[in-house]
């Protein structure tokens, strides 16, 4: 095949987002999110409904984005989509879409691993974004992960430092939901938190050993403070919402870069790239800038669009293992937990 034109079709559906993006040569020609907003009413994602949505948008997504790129499916290469982790009956909705259509096509099929898709969006062909030099180190920061990982080459990763608990995602979502603010909770604890004072109050930070974070004890300290207060005055939450958000955002971002900080000076890199949806908060951003002139670092922060879940970053895996002729077996079956 020329491999000037490698059109690959990426489908990601790990979570509660359908998602399907169109790649050509490395560079993004449609990138389709349909979000559902089923799960707002039950404060989280409830599985069950989340793979029945799936169920019903992946055709209409995967046909927009090839609408979008204006490209037939006779065009395709290959496609590409999340084998893991994520949420099993969600998995197996793109699974068994992508197995389907490849054979429909007599296309190979390529299997990815969502976290080192989220990693790998900073190969994306994009103005104006720099890709890291090997090695780098990249910290993924979502709703079910937090890692910091030691980045080799484009399929050599390890692991250097990781929750022993909750992710991060997860302590702002939960915070949120003790604040009275709706699902998901991060973006809306960033946006008080730009309106807020982040001295105002002082929430302890968990000690762990090495490069490994923990959050469910910022969590249960964030809870038991709330409580606390509102006892003295039930409308302590409401007057002080502002502040209670920059303190909580101050204290997550103050835990990550510690153990950034930490895992540049162990392995001796300065090249730092974040991926996974909380990158897409504005307090961590900012505080990877001012780090860039503080440490000497150089920061890679992907395109917004690139941080949630997204297709995107699951079409240049594809693409990249589609240069290796690196394909998946045609019985591959997704899996709920899959270590990088």
């Amino acid at each position: 095949m020329d491999s000037q034109n490698i059109y690959i079709l990426g489908i990601e559906s790990s979570c509660d987002d359908t998602a399907a993006a169109v790649m050509h040569n490395g560079r993004v020609l449609s990138n389709v999110v349909a979000g559902q907003s089923v799960h707002e009413a039950y404060g989280g994602v409830v599985p069950e409904l989340a793979s029945r949505a799936h169920q019903q948008n992946i055709v209409p997504v995967v046909h927009e984005a090839l609408k979008r790129a204006n490209i037939d499916k006779s065009q395709l290469s290959a496609i590409a989509f999340t084998r893991g982790p994520g949420l099993m009956g969600s998995l197996l909705v793109g699974t068994s879409f992508a197995k389907s259509m490849a054979l429909g096509l007599d296309i190979p099929l390529i299997d990815v691993n969502h976290m080192q898709a989220h990693i790998l969006a900073h190969f994306i062909d994009e103005e104006g974004f720099n890709k890291p030099p090997f090695p780098f180190l990249a910290m993924t920061i979502s709703g079910g992960h937090t890692q910091i990982v030691r980045v080799n080459d484009h399929f050599n990763m390890e692991i250097i430092g990781e929750t022993i608990d909750d992710a991060v995602g997860e302590a702002y979502d939960k915070s949120g939901k003790l604040l009275g603010l709706g699902y998901p909770a991060g973006p809306e604890i960033d946006k008080r938190a730009k309106l807020g004072n982040p001295k105002a109050f002082i929430f302890s930070k968990p000690k762990v050993d090495g490069l490994n974070f923990s959050f469910s004890g910022l969590k249960t300290g964030i809870l038991y403070f709330i409580q606390e207060q509102t006892k003295k005055d039930p409308d302590f939450v409401e007057i002080n919402r502002n502040d209670i958000c920059a303190s909580i955002q101050h204290t997550i971002i103050e835990i990550l870069m510690d153990k950034l900080k930490l895992a540049s000076k162990q392995t001796g890199i300065k090249h730092i790239a974040i991926g996974g949806g909380v990158s897409a908060n504005s307090g961590i951003r900012s505080a990877l800038k001012e780090a860039e002139s503080k440490y000497g670092w150089t920061t890679y922060i992907p395109k917004f669009e690139f941080t949630t879940d997204n297709a995107a970053m699951i079409a240049i895996v594809g693409h990249l293992k589609f240069l290796q002729n690196d394909f998946a077996p045609t019985d591959v079956a997704a899996t709920s937990r899959l270590r990088l």
